[in-house]
């Protein structure tokens, strides 16, 4: 019985019902304010993150396409190239035979300039879907790291009192300048 009329007076120290107050409590709130933050990013941040992935995957499918699209032309002039050799090599023969070796010397010019042209081509083709793959690795990873960046921003604004965040950025400052003279 003492607990019950303990419990009935200890509600009369109580706020009324419907009133409003700030709950001062760091450990009841930040963790319903993380909930809060973590939940709103994951719900809207996953489709966006989703959107500009596939995005990029789109262009790097389309880079990948053109760059088959080249070397299927490449191919193409190569099979061509490698006709007009046939038929070179049987007029080099008939001019062999007459004594032009002049044509033959420009025969192998010809082949060397377009070996060596095909050779760029494949070249520039590799050199350009390496390129927009790294590209977009690294836009990717500058969009998760400017995400995480401000989620933990958002995360120790909430958490840091005026002195310990003062403490930080001075800390910060200091690592910084130690960095810079490393680098000079």
């Amino acid at each position: 019985m003492k607990n019950v009329t303990d419990s009935l007076v200890s509600l009369g120290h109580w706020p009324a019902a419907g009133s409003f107050g700030f709950n001062t409590d760091i450990l009841a709130t930040n963790p319903i304010n993380l909930s809060v933050v973590i939940g709103v990013l994951i719900f809207f941040g996953k489709g966006v993150l989703s959107d500009l992935l596939d995005n990029r995957k789109q262009r790097i499918l389309n880079t990948i396409r053109n760059s088959e699209e080249l070397r299927e032309g490449a191919i193409e002039q190569l099979e061509k190239a490698r006709a007009r050799l046939r038929k070179v090599e049987m007029e080099a023969d008939q001019y062999r035979v007459n004594g032009y070796s002049e044509i033959e010397r420009d025969k192998l010019n010809w082949i060397n300039s377009t070996y060596k042209t095909l050779e760029q081509l494949e070249n520039d083709k590799n050199e350009t879907i390496q390129f927009e793959q790294q590209r977009a690795i690294n836009q990717v990873r500058q969009r998760i790291f400017q995400q995480a960046l401000q989620g933990a921003l958002g995360t120790l604004n909430s958490c840091l009192n005026n002195e310990l965040h003062l403490r930080i950025i001075s800390a910060n400052i200091d690592m910084l300048g130690a960095m810079k003279e490393m680098t000079d």
